[in-house]
């Protein structure tokens, strides 16, 4: 079986999203995956702040990375986010996913988006249909 860190640097080289939003991997382990990218001018809105799609994105991009580190294939099925505080052009953002169950079919999935003052900007959920396929 691979070990996580192999099957996440496989999942983004052929990620064109995630490579778009310029995600850098900080640290992945089973269940587990620690990210980080810098909002961009590209990113507002018309408020001149981020997008929610970006703190979604990156939240999205930490639970397919997190919930197939452990060598079976798995897909989003229900996701949901909390936009707390907003984003401007230049903010840090990490974001820590974390395995709350995994199990033979389902999994699921809690992270938590900070900004670089680890300001909580947004609390993402998602739960995630495990296939019997490996990696």
């Amino acid at each position: 079986m691979k070990e996580p860190q192999d099957i996440v640097n496989e999942m983004m080289s052929k990620d064109a999203f995630s490579q778009w939003l310029g995600i850098q991997i900080l640290e992945v382990g089973p269940g587990y995956c620690r990210l980080s990218m810098t909002v961009r001018p590209e990113m507002v809105n018309g408020h001149q702040t981020a997008h929610g799609g970006i703190s979604y994105s990156i939240s999205d991009s930490a639970l397919a990375f997190a919930a197939n580190s452990r060598g079976q294939k798995a897909v989003s099925i229900e996701t949901s986010i909390a936009h707390i505080s907003p984003v401007s052009v230049n903010d840090e953002l990490l974001v820590i996913c974390k395995e709350i169950n995994c199990g033979k079919t389902i999994g699921r999935y809690e992270s938590i988006v900070y900004n670089q003052n680890q300001k909580i900007i947004a609390r993402f959920n998602g739960t995630v249909f495990r296939y019997p396929d490996l990696w």
